[in-house]
């Protein structure tokens, strides 16, 4: 077996507002596909190894949070080293899309997903979901709430959980936006403020905390539950989820997806498009199925046992492409004071 040339560099920390200084180039062979990812290193690496043994060629990643690799694809431009963009979520792929920025691809790739998981414009596609939900503990919530806006509530006034600056916390909010207007929105955010929800870094923080009883419920992403209970046991797992119903903005389904850069040249644009559909293949969504508990969104591959089918889901009905509006979702996060 081929020994894997896939490499790793990670990608400066940008203040909002501002892009990212530019990418370090490997000085190692020439690599026939480069793809800028979003998804954590951890979650992807096993899987991108696979797309390059796939591939037969030589594939160089460079992992860094979404929404500044995006900024740094517009900085880029047509000079962009990268051919693929392999983002954790839809809003830094909209925000592509809508500078022009990414490559149409052909209608048989965006057949493979539900037009609900893929670009508008046709030129980016998701690959796997994940869906928010309220984890709780049930010896403190008997009976979890149906809606996100029942947390601003008296009753739960220091008993939430949740990671501001977590990539997905912040797309829930530009939902909660695109929903039901900036207005309301920012009088959500009041109200969470005021009702002193404690800040952790990650969603498996959050998880642990609701399971030990420190809070009594959290925002998180699905799939974490799903993760711990795999390795652990479910029986393990005091903490319980609930999938909010009747649309509610804190049940959005976001998903990880990817787009074919315009500066990429015609050999690399190929093997980006050949990793589009790979990605989209059976051996890769049962790995998101298998391996990280998402949602997968295509090949006709079943989800984890125990999750509820994602049609089932009383998900809101929004256009992931319009979750590009990150920055006015950062200010009014700082309005709030919550980052």
């Amino acid at each position: 077996m081929r020994r894997s040339s896939v490499r790793r560099l990670a990608v400066p920390v940008i203040a909002l507002g501002l892009l990212a200084p530019a990418l370090a180039a490997c000085s190692d062979e020439p690599a026939d596909l480069v793809i800028y990812s979003g998804r954590n290193e951890d979650l992807v690496e096993p899987l991108l190894e696979k797309l390059e043994k796939e591939l037969d060629a030589n594939v160089e990643v460079r992992y860094g949070d979404s929404a500044e690799l995006a900024a740094q694809i517009l900085e880029e431009g047509d000079k962009t080293e990268a051919g693929l963009f392999f983002s954790q979520d839809a809003g830094a792929l909209g925000a592509l899309s809508k500078e022009g920025a990414l490559t149409a691809l052909p209608q048989p790739t965006l057949d493979k997903v539900e037009e609900a998981y893929r670009g508008g414009e046709g030129d980016w596609v998701g690959v796997s979901g994940r869906v928010r939900v309220l984890a709780y503990n049930p010896g403190k919530v008997p009976t979890p709430p149906d809606s996100v806006h029942q947390l601003t509530e008296p009753e739960w006034k220091g008993k939430i959980g949740f990671a501001p600056n977590n990539a997905s916390f912040q797309a829930f909010v530009t939902g909660m936006r695109v929903l039901e207007g900036d207005d309301a929105a920012r009088e959500w955010l009041k109200g969470f403020k005021a009702n002193s929800p404690k800040t952790y870094e990650s969603n498996t923080d959050i998880l642990e905390a609701v399971d030990s009883g420190e809070v009594s419920a959290g925002l998180i992403n699905h799939y974490y539950w799903y993760e711990k209970a795999a390795e652990e046991g479910e029986d393990k797992l005091t903490a319980k989820l609930h999938f909010l119903p009747g649309g509610d903005p804190g049940g959005l389904v976001n998903v990880a997806g990817v787009g074919l850069l315009k500066g990429a040249d015609t050999k690399q644009a190929d093997y980006a498009q050949q990793a589009a559909d790979y990605l989209l293949g059976e051996e890769a969504q049962t790995y998101f199925a298998e391996e990280t508990k998402e949602y997968p969104l295509a090949a006709g591959v079943a989800p984890a046992d125990g999750l509820p089918a994602l049609d089932s889901l009383e998900a809101p009905r929004i256009n992931l492409g319009e979750l590009d509006s990150l920055k006015e979702t950062l200010a009014m996060l700082q309005e709030a004071g919550l980052v």
